[in-house]
């Protein structure tokens, strides 16, 4: 038999069938070992049906309502069905155009991108950008770990079309996705940027949305507004070049703007969004303190854990709704009062501070603009958002313009606590923390205490043996070692005497000045600490009038030593922490402290009970139709900058403060800024209310007097002595 020789074109022909066999057998084998995870585990097939995500933190009300979560990503899921035609256009004209085409990886897309080394667009499928949002964890640094990261989206995405349809998969892209302004997901996109479900979204929303995918910040509509109306302006071009719309449509849809209806999705909303803000910042102070076994540090956002609260989910409510109900009312008060005229006066130093405090100046400065003009910028008309008591509002606006107007509200901080437990029931730290986020409940929040700090002195006094029925003189009071000073009434008025119970219903300075001074400052400031006041005093005898700031927390808390028979109990918001198993990882106990003997704080309840009787406070009985005992006290600083009430009764301890942030804006009289009129409304409100609640079953109790009770507070009955003790403090 005769063998032909081979030719070498032949050789040459076979050889390259064999290297082209070597190859796929090649490649074959390297995909096989990238699905069998030789070079990286890849997510089995449960994994892609069901993606690990963080777990958020709940916040746990002691009714078992969750207040909040803190999360990382707000992420919300849609299905196929619910989202916009325009949308699904929109994406694939832009991202996908031969999405349907192809099982997860395009030939043709990979080819375009080799031979023009990507600057003609890209290979990544939608399929392969899921299979990296979804499983490729943190993303590759360097250029050979992004090459073996695209060889694994290969395989993942082939899994992904296999074991989903094509709808499936263009819902799960867009629910995995980050579109900026803490948006993850075409549901949280729709709710942040237009308010609207994202089945109801236009053709030029959906072009807008898809436009961000690629550059979240770069095309963001609030930051770069111009830069997205670009990209959106592409993304319908390539709807018209891929005939998702005509070229008529598509020239018509480019000339409308974009219009935003802004609803940012954030921890800011529920309820007791000042509370949960304020526990977010104590957490973090824990987590720092307590490792986990490993040494590694709890996550607030990742770990799943249950942080369980003191906080009443009902109470809350209706203390929110006293909050809004009164601050509205108050502030259209406020206007009206005013009539356009600037509150602030001669001090136009807050609206250049405030202008200073903002990000606009800020980012302004950092640009290297000059104040000149800064403040050129700042009263230039630009469309803006400002808060209202019906909504918030757009509106064409200088920023000084919205400075000013902002400048002229009302702000408030209330809280309630059970005397006993210590536990918070209710935390509302201001009237919107979109709007304005300082807290006025913390004890950062700090504000001049006015008259509600009279009844510390008088408690004091009475410890010193003085007998509340006695008669004291209503004449001025000099304090010859602090220069002569000497406090006046507020009416101005003097005259005959005033027993305890009459002073403090009236509020009257004479009678608490004489009292400071027989029983001098160091020692009321010595009490104040045993009650729970840690703010700054300096013992001076202006202490008596509450000439310095404090917290509403710190004075609820003391207030309710009254209703605890005289001792303090810290008031605390957290009873336990737990892991996402359930397991305690810690557990909160309030602090405890006999700050005076019982005798001691039911003679201070009676008085308390007088203001509300006969005194200041007596609104809560004729307005609020509270018959139950309640006692308490009104507070008003000078020149009505700051209105408080503190209330107890046996069952809870609540107060309030009201005031604008800047103390130069006030009302001008204290009918309209005194305490009884700004913040007892809330106290009054929200008792009402809780009392109604048939779910909260509160009985309003009487509280219970001591066994032997060796002070007077009957002061009708034996006849006082001739004159007050002389008390064992040092007189100044």
């Amino acid at each position: 038999m005769v063998t032909t020789p081979k030719t070498p074109e032949k050789k040459y022909i076979q050889i390259l069938w064999s290297l082209f066999a070597f190859a796929i057998i090649s490649a074959t084998s390297f995909f096989f070992a990238i699905s069998a995870g030789v070079f990286g585990e890849l997510p089995t097939f449960e994994d892609l049906e069901n993606p690990k995500s963080s777990l958020a933190t709940e916040i746990i009300a002691t009714d078992g309502v969750v207040l909040g979560k803190y999360y990382i990503q707000n992420r919300s899921f849609t299905k196929y069905e619910e989202l916009s035609p325009y949308l699904i256009d929109a994406l694939i004209a832009t991202e996908d155009v031969r999405f349907k085409e192809h099982a997860g990886i395009d030939p043709r897309g990979l080819m375009r991108a080799i031979l023009f080394l990507g600057k003609k667009g890209g290979a990544s499928t939608i399929t392969q950008q899921l299979a990296l949002n979804l499983f490729s964890g943190q993303r590759a640094t360097s250029k050979p770990e992004r090459i073996m990261q695209k060889f694994k989206e290969w395989v993942i995405s082939i899994q992904l079309e296999s074991r989903y349809t094509k709808p499936e998969i263009l819902a799960m892209y867009l629910n995995t996705v980050d579109f900026g302004y803490n948006s993850f997901g075409i549901k949280s996109a729709s709710r942040t940027y237009f308010n609207k479900d994202v089945s109801k979204l236009n053709i030029q929303e959906s072009a807008m949305l898809v436009g961000i995918l690629k550059g979240i910040t770069l095309y963001s509509p609030v930051r770069n507004p111009e830069n997205a109306l670009n990209r959106r302006n592409t993304v319908i071009n390539q709807m018209v070049k891929y005939d998702y719309l005509s070229e008529t449509a598509g020239d018509s849809v480019k000339a409308i703007p974009i219009k935003l209806n802004l609803r940012p999705q954030s921890h800011s909303a529920g309820l007791a969004t000042y509370f949960r803000e304020y526990l977010r910042m104590e957490l973090n102070k824990w987590i720092a303190d307590n490792p986990k076994p490993d040494g590694s540090k709890y996550s607030l956002y990742k770990d799943g854990l249950r942080v369980f609260t003191t906080i009443d989910s009902r109470m809350q409510e209706h203390a929110e709704a006293a909050v809004k109900v009164h601050m509205k009312d108050l502030q259209a008060t406020f206007f009206k009062h005013w009539n356009g005229k600037e509150p602030w006066g001669e001090h136009k130093e807050i609206l250049i501070s405030g202008m200073k405090r903002s990000d606009r100046y800020r980012a302004l400065k950092a640009d290297g603009y000059n104040e000149a003009e800064i403040l050129a910028v700042f009263n230039t008309p630009m469309d803006l958002r400002v808060f209202s008591w019906d909504g918030w509002i757009d509106t064409l606006i200088s920023p000084m313009d919205s400075i000013k107007y902002a400048k002229q509200f009302l702000h408030t901080g209330f809280m309630a606590m059970e005397p006993g437990t210590g536990h918070v029931k209710a935390w509302v730290g201001g009237i919107d923390i979109d709007f304005a986020q300082y807290d006025h409940v913390n004890t950062s929040a700090k504000r001049q205490a006015g008259s509600t700090f009279k009844p510390l002195v008088y408690t004091l006094a009475i410890d010193n043996g003085f007998d509340p029925c006695q008669k004291i003189p209503n004449q001025p009071v000099t304090f010859e070692q602090f220069q002569n000073w000497t406090p006046k009434n507020y009416d101005g008025k003097n005259g005959g005497s005033l027993n305890m119970f009459q002073g403090l219903a009236s509020s009257i300075n004479n009678i608490v000045a004489y009292l400071m001074k027989q029983v001098g400052p160091e020692s009321v400031i010595e009490l104040s600490r045993n009650m729970g006041i840690t703010s700054d005093m300096e013992p001076w005898p202006s202490l008596c009038l509450g000439a310095f700031d404090m917290s509403v927390y710190e004075m609820v808390g003391a207030y309710a030593t009254y209703a605890n028979k005289g001792v303090w109990t810290e008031p605390v918001y957290i009873t336990r922490i737990e892991d996402k198993n359930g397991n305690i990882l810690a557990e909160f106990f309030p602090e405890t402290k006999e700050a005076l003997s019982e005798e001691t704080a039911y003679a201070m309840v009676k008085l308390l009970q007088g203001v509300i009787d006969k005194g200041t406070g007596r609104r809560i009985r004729f307005r609020y139709g509270l018959t139950n005992e309640v006692g308490g006290k009104t507070g008003t600083t000078q020149n009505n900058s700051d209105g408080w009430f503190i209330g107890i009764t046996p069952e809870l301890a609540a107060g309030a403060w009201v005031g604008a942030d800047d103390r130069a804006v006030r009302f001008r009289t204290t009918a309209l800024g005194g305490g009884a009129n700004s913040a007892l409304p809330i106290w009054g409100e929200f008792f009402k209310r809780i009392y109604a609640d048939p779910r909260l079953k509160m009985k309003p109790q009487p509280f219970q007097a001591p066994e032997n009770m060796s002070i007077r507070i009957d002061c009708g009955g034996s006849k006082p002595a001739a004159t007050a003790p002389v008390s064992t403090a040092k007189k100044l």
